[in-house]
């Protein structure tokens, strides 16, 4: 079993991660709208799945807003998605200032973090990973976030992206 640590406590992921290069394993989650949300609705795309625990805190805060910034520089085949367990009424919320960045909400019945093993059994929470699908369906890059505080390796998430497209 993968674990994480928050403020330096160890917690443990539900699930496995996914294996880079393998096919990317799909999920079910809900728009802000509470329409559904899966890995074909973004076939043809590349893909960078943003996990993060919530919206509503500093460190998910700033990630999610980097890559919205981010966004404005990458090509149009690009769509990036944060996903976090937050209700898709706090994430609508919270988008009013984020335009590029699609949130998702996995708290139905947490699919995508059990089928990315990025469930925190303790929190039903996500951990902070990046997931980068390629266009084919393909795992293309993972990271897992060690620390549930820190902030992810922007520059090689972003460079994976930029292989792609």
């Amino acid at each position: 079993m993968n674990t994480v640590t928050f403020q330096g406590n160890g917690l443990h992921l539900e699930g496995e991660l996914p294996v880079q290069g393998g096919k990317a394993p799909d999920f079910a989650l809900a728009a802000n709208d509470l329409s559904p949300r899966s890995l074909k609705d973004y076939a043809g795309k590349v893909l960078v799945l943003v996990s993060v625990p919530s919206l509503d805190t500093p460190v998910c805060d700033l990630e999610v807003r980097r890559f919205n910034a981010e966004a404005a520089a990458l090509s149009d085949k690009v769509r990036i998605v944060a996903v976090s367990c937050d209700l898709p009424f706090a994430q609508a919320r919270w988008c009013g200032a984020v335009k590029a960045v699609e949130t998702l909400s996995d708290y139905k019945d947490t699919s995508f973090g059990r089928n990315y093993g990025v469930l925190i059994q303790e929190l039903r929470l996500l951990a902070r990973a990046i997931f980068v699908v390629a266009p084919d369906g393909v795992l293309a890059y993972s990271q897992l976030v060690p620390e549930v505080t820190s902030e992810p390796d922007y520059d090689a998430a972003l460079a994976a992206v930029k292989k792609l497209i």
